[in-house]
Formats: C-alpha cells, sequence, structure tokens
C-alpha cells in the first residue's frame, strides 16, 4: 500500500487520464491542484514511481506520468471502499430489540393468499400465519430510520367483493440465521420504535421466545 499522503496524487494524475496512458505533469500544476508545495508534489511522485504505482519520463520540458495496473488496482479498492460507504442499496445494520406482543392483525393478513403468494415470490419463503413485533432499544431508533433509504420491495395491495387491502413494503433480514423480512403496512399505527417482522417459520416457538427477550435484526447480511 501506498503512504497515505500518496494517493491524492495517484487520484489527481489518473483524473487527468493517467490510467489511460501518459499524461504530461508538473509539479507546480499538481501542486496548484493538491494545495501543497511542488517540492511535496516532488517526493509523492518519486513514492509511487518507487512503489511502481507511476511510470514516469522526464524530459528537459517537463514529464509524462501513466498509472501502472497496480496503480489501478490501489484507486479500484479505494473506489469500492467508498461505494460500500455512500451504497443506498447495500451495508450492514443490526436492529436490538425486545419481543412485544402485537394485535394480532398480522396472523389475519398473512393468512390471506394475496400475501401469501406475494411474499413467497418476492421473499423467497411464504409467510407463517401471524408477525413477531419488537420494541427497538434507544439506540436501534436512528438506525431503524437509515434503512428507510435502502430500497425496499413493494407488496401490491388488493381487492375482493368486500373490502380492499393495502400495500406494504418489505426488506429482507435475518434473525440467528432464519431468513425474515421487516413489513411496514401502507396503512400502519406503529410509532418509530416498534418493527414487525415475518418469516416461514413461527419465530416465537422457533427460537423459544417471550415477551421481554432481546434479540438482535440483521440487514444487508449477503
Amino acid at each position: 500500500m501506498p503512504d497515505a499522503g500518496d494517493l491524492p496524487v495517484l487520484k489527481a494524475i489518473a483524473l487527468l487520464g493517467g490510467c489511460r496512458g501518459p499524461v504530461r505533469v508538473s509539479t507546480q500544476s499538481l501542486s496548484t491542484t493538491l494545495g501543497t508545495s511542488p517540492q511535496t508534489i516532488s517526493r509523492r511522485l518519486k513514492s509511487l514511481d518507487s512503489a511502481h504505482l507511476i511510470t514516469r519520463n522526464v524530459d528537459p520540458s517537463g514529464q509524462s506520468v501513466e498509472v501502472t495496473k497496480g496503480g489501478e488496482e490501489i484507486l479500484r479498492r479505494e473506489h469500492a471502499e467508498y461505494c460500500r460507504i455512500f451504497s443506498r442499496t447495500g451495508g450492514h445494520f443490526i436492529l436490538k430489540g425486545a419481543v412485544i406482543s402485537g394485535l394480532g392483525e398480522g396472523r389475519y393478513y398473512m393468512s390471506l393468499d394475496h400475501y401469501k403468494n406475494q411474499f413467497r415470490i418476492n421473499c423467497g419463503f411464504e409467510p407463517y400465519p401471524g408477525t413477531l413485533n419488537l420494541r427497538l432499544i434507544q439506540q436501534s431508533v436512528p438506525v431503524r430510520k437509515k434503512l428507510d433509504s435502502l430500497e425496499w420491495t413493494t407488496i401490491p395491495g388488493f381487492s375482493d367483493e368486500h373490502r380492499t387491502f393495502g400495500e406494504a413494503r418489505c426488506l429482507s433480514c435475518r434473525i440467528q440465521g432464519i431468513p425474515c423480512a421487516l413489513i411496514v403496512p401502507g396503512r400502519t399505527h406503529y410509532p418509530e420504535d416498534i418493527v414487525e417482522l415475518i418469516a416461514g417459520v413461527p419465530l416465537r416457538e422457533e427460537l423459544g421466545l417471550e415477551d421481554n427477550d432481546i434479540i438482535e435484526v440483521e440487514i444487508g447480511y449477503d
């Protein structure tokens, strides 16, 4: 790995086209771009050259510089790490909360064929009739809010001859390795510290859970 101070110089060369072929640069122009002295730029160029991250051809009128395969790999690694930081569809989040009793509505909705089929298609499992409700600990409430920036799946609503059923949103997750999904009904009245989960198995029985037990929900486990 290059010195941390070398990376901005490597990036500046790449932005000038140095990954596609030799580019003409001067220590003065690079120092102006990076807000440092020409002497510092000269040291950085020598360091990058010694590390085989760039090649240089110096002549009386200046120098031509090109990013090597090794230099490109360093930049690709940097790019991948920034993508992980700022990606809206990736990431790894943990929610922690206490098991609470719900109102019993989840059992009814998860028994309807339309919802069962949609969750089987979108989540990879047919939901067990019923949901697991958690009251998040205080530290997990801001984490829950961050999840809204991820890509949720919309489960469409439907109508029969008696009534209209609303849509819902779901987000894949896991609890102790069991595939689950966070679900947010379109007409929810829950406060921000309450989350509702579905799974293909009865989570309370499968995990031996009782009210007030603390569990963790893992999102972005791939």
